[in-house]
């Protein structure tokens, strides 16, 4: 069995995020979902919350398991029997600092692998970070996080 880890903050969960998924779901035989407890991030919302987002976004995808972490990826990974690790590149700029942590994880553990996903062009602007500064201006972010989780994020 293929497993890969798809990890992130997911502060909150996005449309680009679920694009990711999505199309991981069609490469591998699971996907765990790692929700990172980065102490070095100011979350918006608390790591129960955002596991909890995911599971809800991900309920309907019967390959996908949503799991916290507070440790290093790769322990993580070798935890749960997996040497690939999936990440999504929007543009140029995040080839970089990705490409960086695919040498330390694998500098860590030789046998991980990342694989680099595109999200589809209409999803390739959005981030977390983008979505958290149009809603701290009461913008409108409907559009770039999944539906099943607006109440959360509009009621936090």
């Amino acid at each position: 069995m293929k497993i890969a880890i798809y990890p992130g903050t997911f502060d909150p969960i996005t449309n680009g995020h679920l694009d990711i998924i999505k199309r991981a779901c069609n490469m591998f035989d699971k996907i765990i979902v790692a929700v990172a407890n980065n102490k070095s991030k100011k979350s918006m919302f608390d790591l129960d919350t955002r596991v909890k987002m995911v599971k809800i976004t991900t309920q309907n995808m019967p390959n996908i398991e949503v799991k916290p972490f507070n440790s290093l990826l790769v322990d993580f990974a070798k935890k749960e029997n997996s040497k690939i690790i999936v990440r999504g590149l929007r543009a140029v700029s995040d080839f970089e600092y990705e490409l960086q942590m695919s040498y330390a994880n694998q500098s860590l553990d030789s046998e991980i692998d990342t694989i680099f996903l595109m999200p589809t062009l209409n999803n390739a602007f959005i981030s977390s970070s983008i979505v958290r500064n149009i809603l701290a201006y009461n913008g409108d972010i409907s559009h770039l996080i999944p539906k099943e989780i607006q109440t959360y994020v509009y009621s936090n």
